[in-house]
């Protein structure tokens, strides 16, 4: 395959936040603190994340508590930190607790978000020959490990009628998988948004397939089991994920205005980071971790273990704490339109 040049403009920003979040060691572990007083909670975060929508929806004032920020490539190392104890709680998409969970790493869901996958796609280059999720037998797909991406890839290529083993996967983290993408060294990338956007925005590719009625849709926030021990961390949990819900919803009628703030925070074009905002970010709702929840991150993780990528068989029930559920509606109910 020839090589495909990207704009410098839009591939050196992502490129430079993914390297300088820790290159092989995937995080960053900053000084960055918000808030006040004796208690501090460590919070992971992924570039443009929990910290930025919180600081842009004005949710970290008057804090009574001390927040640590720590920031990572991905949800894998980041869950990987909350099982060190590193970390108290943090943001990942719909796998990697499945596949902490497999590993018998010590997590807590404990908090949930529903939004559409139409952010979640497979892309191919413009001038693939690549017209439809079939045709990816005997090629190869590039995409992070552990990831809501590694879901939607294994679920897309089964709604295809194909299996893991009838593609060639190249498991790479972002960085290095859109390096591979857009010097054509893969035929495909199952990704998730803000990358989507920024492919399609640079048109240095095109949507083979997404993860809408394919996924789930759903991202958690993840705390570890020690800190929900701790009655002072607890309830700092509990005023975090309260702030972190307000803000969430304050996305959906200030896109422009969060889209700028992402925009700035991540190095991330503006028409890039607004592109991202309406076709993800701003269905998101906050949910219940239910038991339909829990049935639909089973089948994730059954999917996984019977594929022997996890090594042993998972009940995702024993990794969630209902206690901060409140009113939420439940984990069902149809998240916002997205405006794509």
């Amino acid at each position: 395959m020839r090589r495909r040049h990207v704009p410098a403009a839009l591939l050196l920003p992502i490129a430079l936040l993914l390297t300088a979040c820790g290159g092989n060691s995937s995080a960053s572990t900053g000084t960055d603190t918000d808030g006040k007083g004796s208690l501090t909670l460590n919070v992971g975060d992924q570039k443009g994340g929990s910290e930025a929508i919180l600081r842009a929806a004005g949710e970290l004032k008057n804090l009574d508590y001390k927040i640590k920020w720590s920031t990572f490539t991905s949800g894998p190392p980041l869950l990987e930190a909350v099982n060190a104890r590193a970390v108290d709680i943090g943001g990942v998409g719909n796998t990697p607790p499945v596949f902490a969970a497999g590993a018998g790493s010590k997590i807590t869901v404990v908090a949930a978000f529903h939004g559409t996958s139409k952010g979640d796609t497979i892309l191919v280059p413009n001038d693939s020959k690549l017209s439809r999720p079939q045709d990816l037998k005997g090629k190869s797909v590039a995409v992070a490990q552990g990831s809501s991406a590694n879901y939607q890839m294994v679920a897309s290529l089964k709604a295809a009628g194909l299996s893991l083993s009838d593609v060639k996967v190249k498991y790479l983290q972002p960085a290095d998988a859109l390096a591979a993408f857009t010097s054509g060294k893969v035929d495909a990338w199952a990704v998730w948004d803000p990358y989507t956007s920024q492919i399609l925005q640079a048109k240095q590719g095109r949507v083979l397939t997404t993860g809408e009625g394919i996924t789930n849709g759903l991202t958690f926030q993840v705390a570890a089991p020690n800190a929900l021990q701790d009655k002072k961390k607890a309830a700092a949990i509990k005023d975090y994920l309260e702030r972190l819900r307000r803000a969430t919803a304050w996305v959906h009628g200030h896109q422009e205005e969060w889209a700028k703030v992402w925009a700035k925070d991540t190095g991330l074009p503006y028409e890039v980071a607004l592109a991202s905002v309406r076709r993800t970010n701003a269905t998101r709702i906050s949910v219940a971790v239910d038991k339909p929840l829990i049935a639909s991150e089973q089948q994730i993780a059954d999917a996984f273990t019977e594929l022997k990528l996890i090594p042993k068989k998972v009940d995702f029930a024993d990794f969630v704490d209902t206690r901060y559920n409140g009113r939420l509606p439940a984990s069902t109910t149809p998240a916002r339109a997205s405006e794509d």
